[in-house]
């Protein structure tokens, strides 16, 4: 299961860099919703994959209150949950 984390995880945060520094700048340039549309979905499905895995591992990990709102709202900041992956999953590889 920390493989599949691993891997939403990985996916979330590429899917928001692209939401936000591709997909977005290009609706304001160039009018263009087309991207924002194409990358919105996945990206909320991964978004909320990653808060559901979270919340359900948290005992396995045996995260502390501190360490749990870290890696939550590390989700909703750009590069975050590269930053979860290096300090709080790296560790825990099957």
């Amino acid at each position: 299961m920390i493989n599949f984390f691993r891997l939403v995880a990985f996916l979330e945060g590429v899917s928001y860099l692209l939401l936000l520094f591709v997909a977005v700048p290009i609706k304001y340039i160039n009018d263009d919703p087309q991207y924002v549309k194409l990358l919105g979905m996945p990206h909320g499905l991964l978004f909320v994959a990653y808060i559901v895995l979270a919340i359900w591992l948290k005992p396995d990990f045996k995260w502390t209150q501190k360490t749990f709102w870290i890696v939550l709202i590390a989700s909703v900041i750009p590069f975050g949950t590269f930053y979860v992956e290096k300090n709080y999953l790296k560790s825990y590889s099957a």
